[in-house]
């Protein structure tokens, strides 16, 4: 196949705009295998590759326009640079490409003041993934996408992890915009990012820094990935509709003053790896000192849903693939003098439930600082543990911890360590979960934003916003 390998560093490829434009069309090709489609389960257009190919790499300084009928390649990691915008029409495949000589495989970097807008659908959503993403990829073959914004953070000018020194492209984040934009991710799936650059040193599979609440984020999916699933650092981005499904290490991890909101997400964990750094379903941090740096991390959390194995044999587990020494820690671990406003969630099959680790994490919930209300915490050991000093905590009276070989045994969901069923880690009937009164502990902060007050706890109701390919949607379980 013809690939045409396109150099984007100080000069245009203005010409890309001119690629065709295509109809999404609504309905599931019931024709293509949806393991196999990669994202592209609808008629939204030409097979990618059928108008060729095209290589991005180096630089982006102007804006770019990707149709779905080409095979978008990237190699190395690319930024876009220059108040550029990036767009990617519903349907696309971006494929990042092998790592070569200690260099990233393939990514995207969205530097700060320009913007990426990769508005799929649930017919035709925007997949980033491997170069070999139908042979057998793995987890760790590309770099991943990192958005990068003006928003604040409690650090001077920091430049994201994971990537090179002395980047072709200024790769700092923060600033004092807590509404700047950096575009659109809707109806996106990332899946097997987290090249690592060094031992301990990779790309998350979406890594969010200083991103600002103009920024919309709705409808994601990180899959396999080799680090975390999502990491914020510092910024005020709002989120909802965020699936988290095997990650290496960290499904949500928040640090450097992030204080966005998060309404409506789901992590699962993988039974068949855990990171050596524990891999937890939350963790949070104000910074790595634990300092009084300001803002503050104060992650803004309603309806999460965190799932971690199905039996205390694996949850305790300390001898866990790849590296023979990993392990699952926490289903949130708040640490480091991280305040949290956590409300109306699920967390359930780990060893410990929620901890608050150091005494400044467990001072601010005395305080007010933070908030915890209205969640059912599952935990073979401790549902509500404190850590640094070691101890256990009780939560007002609106939380419910449990105990007991089966973590599924009180909070009621359907088949939630099976995910080959359509209706996977809903409530059943009868579950506390159904019917709940919504507890709103949250603050407005220096962005507002509005929670959608709904009668349950945890990700999901009644209806199912997260369908798997098997089944016509847009998730890859």
């Amino acid at each position: 196949m013809k690939r045409n390998k396109i150099l984007l560093s100080a000069m245009t490829v203005a010409a890309a705009t001119t690629l065709g434009l295509y109809a999404c069309k609504k309905g599931i090709n019931k024709d293509v295998d949806p393991k196999l489609s990669a994202g592209i389960l609808a008629e939204c257009g030409p097979t990618p590759g059928s108008a060729g190919d095209t290589t991005l790499t180096g630089v982006i300084t102007s804006d770019l326009y990707l149709s779905s009928a080409k095979e978008i390649h990237l190699s190395g990691l690319v930024y876009v640079s220059n108040n550029a915008t990036l767009t990617i029409q519903a349907g696309a495949r971006i494929e990042g490409d092998p790592g070569a000589n200690g260099q990233p495989g393939g990514g995207l970097v969205i530097t700060r003041g320009s913007k990426l807008i990769a508005d799929g659908n649930p017919e035709c959503p925007i997949v980033f993934t491997s170069y070999r993403w139908d042979s057998a990829p793995q987890s760790g073959d590309w770099a991943g996408v990192i958005l990068l914004g003006k928003a604040p953070v409690n650090k001077d000018n920091p430049q994201i992890e994971g990537i090179p020194d002395n980047p072709p492209a200024d790769a700092h984040y923060g600033g004092t915009d807590c509404n700047d934009n950096s575009g659109i991710l809707r109806y996106v799936r990332i899946e097997y990012a987290g090249y690592a650059l060094s031992p301990n040193n990779e790309i998350n599979g979406l890594t969010l820094g200083g991103v600002g609440s103009g920024t919309i984020l709705d409808y994601i999916e990180s899959y396999k990935s080799n680090d975390d699933a999502f990491e914020w650092f510092g910024g005020t981005v709002n989120a909802t509709h965020l699936l988290a499904i095997d990650p290496l290490d960290d499904m949500f991890d928040t640090d450097f003053g992030f204080s966005g909101h998060i309404q409506f997400a789901m992590g699962i964990s993988d039974p068949t790896r855990a990171d050596f750094s524990a891999s937890n379903g939350q963790e949070s941090d104000n910074d790595a000192a634990g300092s009084t740096a300001t803002p503050q991390t104060t992650p803004q959390i309603s309806n999460l849903t965190l799932i971690g194995q199905e039996n205390s044999t694996l949850a305790h587990n300390t001898n866990m693939a790849p590296s023979g020494t990993g392990f699952y820690g926490r289903a949130a671990h708040l640490r480091r003098n991280s305040a949290f406003r956590l409300a109306n969630s699920i967390y359930m099959g780990w060893k410990w439930g929620v901890s608050l680790d150091g005494a400044a994490t467990q001072g601010a919930l005395a305080a007010g600082t933070s908030c915890f209300q209205n969640n059912l915490v599952h935990a073979y050991d401790e549902p509500f543990k404190t850590e640094s000093p070691a101890g256990t905590w009780t939560p007002d009276a609106s939380n419910h911890g449990f105990t007991g070989a089966d973590p599924n045994a009180d909070i009621l969901l359907n088949a939630p360590f099976d995910r080959t069923q359509a209706d996977f880690a809903l409530p059943q009937e009868g579950s506390p979960a159904l019917g709940a009164t919504w507890a709103g502990c949250f603050t407005d902060g220096c962005n507002a934003f509005s929670f959608t007050q709904v009668d349950y706890i945890g990700a999901f109701g009644t209806e199912n916003w997260a369908l798997g390919l098997d089944f016509g949607g847009w998730v890859r379980y």
